[in-house]
């Protein structure tokens, strides 16, 4: 359960008699919006809420829906390789993995939403994220937003609202939730047993799922070995490419974003954000680095963010970037 989003989760289910039919739950990816749309789906649900609304874990409709076989729940979220056994009910052919929301999913709930639910009572669709639909799927959608049955609850989790068609948005009532504070977040990741909690929360945003998420991997302590390597100002880019030729673009091209805006932010106002374990080598990159310089750097580092999906040589790539990187972080020195 997100702790942190409590009162948020008391505040709606105080409504539940007047609660819209479609509920827009928006914020930063990694906060826990879709924990906090499930335990809404659920509390709406529940056969024996307890007093403050939420569900109560232990009737049927509770262990039905914890186990995912509730009756009254679909969720709708892109199919991914895991799932790629799933089959379109409407047409009995296999739905290939995508990351859309597509729309032979979309018609599969007509049935669902328009026949009486199995306890008679509510019915609970969850999106998630609602920026996956595909338009075709949004479109279909949209019929089914405008005029649905009574007790029939459509819960819509986005990371990028501003990616979702107006015509969907207009229809919902909108939910911001913020991430929560540095101490909480802190706090509950020490409780899930992560072991440096206050850089996987700084390399997160601030975000704790994705916190946890990056301490349970080798990304931490990779991102560690990569910047240490090119902290020293006699480090050979071509080797540092060659050593890392098989990391992900999308990886490496993210610790270079944060760790370059890290030297700028340093240089300019004192202060680290992405990687304070590596204070002291950011500090003394900082002091040999333009800030102008900097931020250039920075900005390049954002527009190849575009160019990581191409069909290009990884190798290559992380050369070329290391290359730029180098002559801003190791200038020459002017001659006597």
């Amino acid at each position: 359960m997100t702790i942190w989003f409590k009162k948020e989760l008391t505040a709606v289910l105080a409504q539940k008699a007047q609660l819209a039919h479609a509920l827009l739950i928006k914020g930063p990816r990694g906060i826990g919006k879709q924990s906090f749309g499930m335990e809404l789906a659920q509390a709406l649900l529940c056969e024996s809420p307890v007093p403050d609304g939420a569900g109560c874990g232990q009737c049927s409709a509770c262990n039905w829906f914890t186990s995912g076989a509730h009756p009254d729940f679909r969720m709708l979220a892109p199919i991914t390789e895991g799932d790629s056994d799933a089959e379109s009910e409407e047409s009995g052919k296999k739905i290939k993995p995508s990351p859309w929301i597509v729309i032979e999913q979309v018609r599969e709930l007509f049935d669902f939403i328009y026949v009486t639910s199995h306890r008679g009572g509510r019915k609970v669709i969850l999106v998630s994220p609602a920026e996956a639909l595909y338009p075709n799927a949004a479109n279909a959608l949209l019929k089914s937003l405008e005029e649905p049955p009574p007790l029939t609850h459509f819960i819509l989790i986005s990371h990028r609202p501003h990616r979702l068609p107006r015509t969907i948005i207009s229809r919902c009532r909108q939910l911001s939730l913020q991430q929560p504070d540095r101490a909480t977040a802190l706090a509950w990741l020490r409780e899930q047993g992560v072991a440096d909690p206050e850089v996987a929360l700084a390399q997160s945003s601030g975000a704790p799922l994705l916190a946890l998420a990056a301490s349970e991997g080798d990304e931490l302590a990779g991102r560690r070995d990569f910047l240490s390597r090119i902290a020293p100002p006699d480090f050979d880019p071509l080797v540092i490419a060659e050593t890392f030729r098989d990391l992900p673009l999308e990886r490496f091209i993210n610790w270079l974003q944060k760790w370059t805006y890290d030297i700028a932010e340093q240089r300019m106002l004192g202060t680290i954000r992405f990687n304070p374990d590596l204070a002291r080598e950011l500090t003394i990159i900082a002091k040999r680095v333009q800030p102008l310089e900097a931020l250039r750097l920075h900005r390049k580092l954002v527009r190849e963010q575009r160019n990581i999906h191409h069909p290009l040589n990884g190798r290559l790539f992380i050369e070329s970037v290391l290359l730029a990187y180098a002559t801003v972080v190791n200038p020459p020195r002017k001659a006597a």
